[in-house]
């Protein structure tokens, strides 16, 4: 539900517009340096207000509530948040009785028989996902010498980022985008067959997050159309290096030893300027109506960290199993 992991182990919580946000992490081993600065670079990539964003920004100080002790992990639990402080909660008033298509609007009433926080999203909004990023921060601290990068390599169709926000910006209408990640320096051995192989575990996280649609690893979709000798790839060396990687560095759900290397794909945001119809549950009957509030046009800017994160957290994870079998 809203927890994740077996020794490294998230849980997060909170609303878009209730009073804050936070994650509690728990199985992070003591002794890790933790200062708040450690999580400003992460943070800051995240936050709102480049073109393209909601005009929503939050300070996104983390308060760190336990787990921490003289700038040093104890190995209890660690409980992180972060303030809600400039919400317009009014701008959703109108959701109660026309959900947005595309967007959970409607199912979450459904499931939660109309209990639901509505305003923003609730416990579905992105917004929880800066919870996600510190966790991520965290996590990278435990994976010594392993490098992870994602960067947003598509918008809306184009390569070329910045045309495809500004041709966004004068439409205004929402695009989707598509982001890839490597991790690098991983050891042979991570992953946990059939259940929590290295491809389950971090696809799992990264359908956590809100607007994600797909996830291939290596050559992914690709390689149903390729021979199985052109999509083996030949090991070189007695490390197990490769010399293609279109296994992404995963054979057997477990590490390889090479480039951990996936792409993910990042819907538009439902919550588009543009006039569309719905279902008025007051009126009962389908009406025009136009989305109130700030949101993202392009939530795939600010996707790629939060993709970093949760993948440093499955790996976390992963790695921590390893090192609990090791001990037998």
């Amino acid at each position: 539900m809203n927890s994740f992991g077996r020794i490294f182990r998230v849980s997060i919580l909170g609303e878009s517009h209730g009073p804050a946000a936070g994650i509690v992490i728990d199985g992070c081993p003591p002794g890790i340096d933790i200062v708040d600065s450690d999580f400003e670079a992460d943070l800051l990539r995240r936050r709102a207000g480049a073109a393209g964003t909601t005009p929503r920004t939050e300070d996104d100080q983390p308060k760190i509530i336990s787990g921490v002790f003289q700038n040093k992990t104890t190995g209890a639990p660690i409980t992180i948040l972060f303030e809600n402080n400039n919400t317009r909660s009014t701008d959703y008033e109108a959701l109660k009785n026309t959900p947005r298509p595309g967007h959970a609007d409607f199912v979450l009433h459904e499931k939660f028989k109309g209990y639901n926080d509505y305003r923003g999203g609730g416990h579905s909004s992105g917004r929880l996902t800066v919870a996600l990023v510190a966790a991520g921060v965290i996590a990278k601290k435990i994976l010594d010498n392993i490098s992870i990068h994602a960067e947003l390599v598509e918008a809306g169709g184009n390569k070329n980022i910045e045309e495809a926000i500004q041709a966004a910006v004068e439409a205004q209408d929402s695009i989707g985008g598509i982001v890839a990640c490597t991790a690098s320096g991983l050891p042979v051995g991570l992953g946990e067959p059939f259940f929590d192989s290295v491809e389950s575990c971090i696809s799992h996280l990264i359908f956590s997050i809100p607007a994600i649609k797909g996830v291939e690893f290596g050559s992914g979709f690709e390689a149903a159309s390729m021979k199985g000798s052109e999509h083996n790839d030949a090991i070189v060396d007695a490390k197990g290096t490769t010399k293609t990687n279109h296994a992404g560095g995963i054979n057997g759900g477990i590490t390889n030893g090479n480039e951990l290397y996936f792409r993910v794909a990042v819907k538009p945001t439902s919550s588009t300027p543009q006039q569309q119809q719905t279902w008025n549950k007051q009126t009962q009957s389908v009406e025009a109506f136009t989305v109130k509030g700030r949101h993202d046009l392009c939530i795939a800017l600010r996707v790629p960290v939060v993709v970093e994160a949760v993948t440093a957290i499955a790996l976390a994870d992963l790695m921590c199993m390893n090192h609990s079998a090791d001990r037998y």
